[in-house]
């Protein structure tokens, strides 16, 4: 051994931070990270309330009878949670063939176009026929715009991402026109309305439970859920799609073919989605208004982000939070809380959530490797 070869230190190992997904997940871990991102998102939430000068106990009390307090909060809550399941089952279904659409939004706004659209041209049918034509419009008008975005990206190698964001603004000022001066406008003898004139009883959807509030959407809503799981773990092309999300050249090896996969999942995440704007506008609404729609398709990408991109999981997160927007009316009646605290609130639930689930689905690993 030589001079050199005694003088050279032996290398110090260096640990070293790695983030891996857990291989086995255990479910009492995964309620217990969304059990401590509830409590941690409710204390930062108290914690607004009580610098608003607000009663912090009767604040959460009006929210929690609110939500879920009576037969009537729980209908209002549901009435408020269908939109948001089916934008999220949208997400679940794109998201987990690593297909990163951001079109939930225009979706639904095509959707109720596209509704609208049949409500205007089927109208003298019978009922039944009437109502399912306008809802298979619905469903054909988001199933249409999310199969351009997957076009796009299959022709032409478009970011589904940039398509499907500029897809959103287009939809939301083609809308804009049509009922701001537009085909669509009601029109009274000295004012324009930015809408549409009242949708006759006969297009109404159904109602639930002898309510006004609770229509044949929730309905559509549990059966897509239903419809999800089956497609998503018990057909072929429920395999297609989660391989395209783990490991789509080893897909394209098999021979299936990328771009027709694809499409078919932005045509089942879109038509989805566009049932979301039919059970709005038909089963709520009754006329066809921007604002009505507004920021439905966004929040439904975090409610399928935080259900785990399950359908299950995402039902029960689209009920959580139709609850707190139905409860956070009588919070701000009853408790005086400022309106502005209402969305704040909603937006810290909706971060710990998130949080709840990076943890639950990944792990921090220490290794130690030579330096």
């Amino acid at each position: 051994m030589t001079s050199i070869e005694r003088d050279t230190p032996a290398p110090r190992p260096v640990t070293r931070i790695r983030i891996e997904p857990r291989v086995n997940r255990k479910p009492l871990w995964t309620f217990a990270m969304y059990l401590a991102a509830t409590l941690f998102g409710l204390l930062l939430s108290a914690l607004l309330v009580w610098t608003s000068g607000a009663d912090v106990i009767k604040a959460f009390s009006a929210l929690l009878n609110g939500a879920f307090g009576s037969q009537k909060a729980i209908i209002a809550s549901l009435a408020k949670a269908t939109p948001l399941i089916l934008t999220g089952l949208a997400t679940v279904v794109a998201f987990r063939a690593q297909v990163w659409s951001i079109g939930q939004e225009g979706q639904v706004y095509a959707g109720a176009m596209g509704a609208y659209t049949g409500y205007l041209l089927f109208a003298g049918l019978p009922p039944a026929l009437f109502v399912s034509a306008i809802v298979l419009c619905g469903i054909i008008g988001g199933a249409v715009l999310g199969a351009l975005a997957a076009i796009l990206k299959d022709r032409f190698d478009v970011n589904e991402i940039i398509s499907t964001v500029m897809m959103n603004y287009l939809i939301v000022f083609l809308l804009s026109w049509l009922i701001g001066g537009g085909p669509w406008t009601e029109v009274s003898t000295s004012v324009v309305y930015q809408q549409t004139g009242p949708i006759g009883e006969a297009a109404h959807l159904p109602a639930l439970m002898g309510s006004g509030k609770l229509h044949l959407g929730f309905a559509f809503a549990l059966v897509s859920a239903l419809v999800c799981y089956v497609v998503l773990e018990k057909t072929p092309l429920g395999y297609e799609i989660r391989a395209l999300g783990y490991n789509p050249v080893a897909l394209a090896y098999r021979g299936t073919n990328i771009g027709r996969t694809i499409i078919l999942v932005m045509i089942l995440s879109g038509a989805v989605a566009g049932l979301a704007g039919v059970s709005e506008i038909f089963g709520t609404a009754h006329r066809l208004r921007s604002d009505t729609l507004f920021n439905l398709g966004y929040t439904g990408i975090i409610i399928g982000m935080i259900g785990g991109l399950r359908p299950l999981g995402t039902v029960a997160a689209g009920i959580v939070f139709g609850g707190l927007s139905s409860g956070a009316l009588y919070m701000k009646l009853l408790a005086q809380v400022p309106a502005s605290l209402v969305p704040a609130m909603e937006g810290i639930l909706m971060l710990t959530f998130l949080c709840a689930g990076v943890a639950a689905r990944y792990k921090i690993v220490r290794v130690k490797t030579d330096g």
